[in-house]
């Protein structure tokens, strides 16, 4: 699955993934390849990503800390998701 996370003023991850947890309004839920397509809000909290590959930082992100090899976290504010196809938007604050 491709996972795109975007701001207002920049583009902060994008990538092939395995499996992403995000902050909805009324709590956590994750979502996998071949997914039902999916529009949510999510409010504050932490988008727990898994990997396909072995995470590369490339540029200094507040927004993203690494887990572990295979797990990033990249901490929102706000935002709106939409998964169609296998590719997963996140529009985040």
């Amino acid at each position: 699955m491709e996972l795109n996370v975007i701001t207002p003023t920049n583009k902060i991850f994008d990538g092939e993934v395995v499996s992403v947890s995000l902050p909805g309004q009324t709590g956590i839920f994750q979502v996998l390849n071949n997914h039902t397509p999916i529009i949510s809000s999510l409010k504050t909290g932490e988008i727990i990503v898994e990997l396909v590959e072995k995470f590369e930082e490339s540029g200094s992100n507040n927004m993203i800390k690494q887990i572990d090899a295979n797990h990033i976290s990249i901490s929102i504010n706000s935002g709106v998701v939409e998964l169609i196809d296998n590719k997963l938007i996140v529009l985040a604050e």
